[in-house]
């Protein structure tokens, strides 16, 4: 369903419930330090930001939600790591999974799906990278089977997933259309102009809810629309131009909470 319950009085993060014990949210552009293309919370390293700047950013959403928050280089695949693992900044996957409450998991995205998982029973919390090669590769599958070998129950899980490039705003050629929809088929879709298009959050759901994954919550927002959220293909179609990454983002709440929480 459909369920942005909008600011939750908070620049920094946009909050969305996952269930008692856990903090959940989506960044945008809002705060930060970052200018020009980035200009904003950008939390991607890889975009041409400077790098010092980006660290900051960094370190300003980890005083928000209170605890070190871990990320991944992300590879468009569906390998899932659980943290700590003992690695920093060299893990190359698209899905995290914690128990503990001493660090946050993050996914950050600028079209792609940021899709948040939680059992709040189990306490196992998940941040997963799902743009059209991922959920393509399964890396929801793969996710919701890495939570259930901590513990986790899908018919529990809650999840939420984040803005996103829309269907009528994701034009792909035909052929790549159709490469998706033979593994997701709801994620065909077609634009305005009514060319073949995809629809990531409709998959994404989908997938879920094959998964067992029955409670979703879906921001809605379009990335390519919104100028308060990055967007790799808006900034490509518009100014031929890099631009920054927004996040995903979800902890386990100690004793408590989080500053602000």
């Amino acid at each position: 369903m459909v369920d942005h319950p909008g600011p939750a009085g908070d620049e920094l993060l946009d909050v969305v419930p996952l269930g008692p014990g856990v903090l959940a949210g989506f960044t945008s552009r809002a705060g930060g330090a970052s200018s020009g293309p980035w200009a904003g919370l950008n939390l991607g390293l890889h975009v041409g930001d400077d790098p010092e700047v980006v660290a900051a950013n960094r370190r300003a959403l980890a005083r928000r939600v209170g605890v070190p928050v871990e990320y991944a280089t992300q590879v468009h695949g569906a390998d899932v790591v659980l943290v700590p693992d003992g690695r920093d900044g060299d893990r190359r996957a698209d899905a995290l999974v914690t128990v503990s409450p001493d660090v946050a998991v993050a996914v950050y995205v600028a079209d792609c799906a940021p899709v948040l998982l939680a059992d709040p029973v189990a306490r196992v919390v998940a941040a997963v990278h799902a743009g059209r090669p991922g959920l393509v590769a399964g890396v929801l599958q793969a996710a919701v089977a890495a939570m259930v070998r901590a513990g986790a129950d899908p018919a529990r899980t809650v999840a939420a997933v984040g803005p996103c490039i829309a269907g009528r705003s994701y034009e792909v050629p035909d052929a790549m259309r159709d490469d998706v929809a033979a593994v997701v088929p709801e994620a065909a879709s077609r634009t305005e102009a009514g060319t073949a298009a995809v629809d990531l959050a409709a998959g994404v759901h989908a997938v879920l809810r094959r998964c067992g994954v029955t409670a979703v919550h879906v921001d809605g927002r379009d990335t390519y629309a919104d100028p308060a959220l990055y967007s790799h293909r808006r900034a490509t179609h518009e100014r031929a131009t890099t631009t920054g990454r927004f996040a995903g983002v979800v902890r386990l709440l100690g004793p408590g909470g989080p500053p602000g929480g």
